[in-house]
């Protein structure tokens, strides 16, 4: 069994099924993309892999660390080592990045306000941030400023990315990281990603396009189309992507009408 298993998913939205028993297994040190057309289901995963509240689990199992996932808060799931970027990413008015930072990383480090010792010391964050901070292109502005108001979509993705750094998740699933970013964002952003690739990190990155897949390499590449994973493989399968579309399985206007 791998380290990250889904076991036979199906998960409905507002009582319609759109994810059709799909499995997926990942280790730690390895990198699966999952591409599809709009509407296939790709978003569902990932909410779902996170516990949010709208999607019903109507079967299957995710198991990671001998706990199934779906029975756990999500609080639990991010203690426990999962992370999501999300793809559009909330503003938190009021927080400042490094008030957020530093607090979510003392939860996932057991601080509950009383025994310090678990709490990240000034000296060693200030550390951390300039760190990661570095490779992504941000300067020290980002810590004073609130949760995403007023970013541009590339510094949202990248605020993203360095919570992920900042946290060290075992498990992360980037939903559409790439969405909406220009070339050199997408630069930025897999320049972080990769700095973080290694024996440590399992990643799940779900994408529409392969562009960014030119620059985090992925080990597996799944193609997810209405709920169903209906071809797995190597990079190979991205290269075959980029020049023949999902059109062997559906029509992308079809699609797209679907999402809309």
């Amino acid at each position: 069994m791998a380290d990250f298993q889904i076991e036979d998913l199906r998960v409905s939205v507002e009582g319609r099924e759109i994810l059709k028993g799909i499995s997926l297994g990942i280790d730690k040190g390895e990198v699966h993309a999952v591409m599809g057309p709009n509407g296939s289901g790709k978003s569902t995963l990932s909410h779902t892999l996170m516990g949010h509240p709208n999607y019903k689990v109507l079967g299957g199992r995710v198991l990671f660390k001998d706990r199934n996932l779906l029975e756990m808060p999500t609080e639990q799931r991010a203690r426990l080592g999962v992370f999501l970027a999300l793809q559009y990413p909330v503003v938190v008015p009021g927080i400042t990045m490094s008030n957020f930072l530093r607090t979510a990383l003392n939860a996932k480090r057991g601080y509950d306000g009383k025994d310090k010792s678990k709490a990240i010391a000034p000296k060693e964050f200030r550390a951390l941030l300039k760190s990661e901070m570095g490779v992504l292109h941000m300067d020290d502005s980002f810590l004073s400023r609130y949760v995403n108001e007023g970013f541009s979509g590339g510094e949202k993705k990248r605020a993203e990315i360095l919570q992920m750094a900042v946290l060290k998740p075992e498990i992360a699933i980037l939903d559409e990281t790439d969405s909406g970013l220009d070339i050199d964002s997408i630069k930025f952003v897999s320049e972080g990603v990769n700095r973080m690739r290694g024996p440590e990190l399992g990643i799940l990155l779900i994408t529409h396009y392969t562009r960014i897949l030119e620059f985090v390499r992925p080990d597996f590449v799944h193609v997810l189309v209405d709920g169903q994973f209906v071809l797995s493989g190597g990079p190979e399968v991205a290269a075959a992507l980029e020049k023949t579309g999902y059109a062997e399985w559906v029509k992308e206007p079809q699609a797209a009408a679907q999402e809309a």
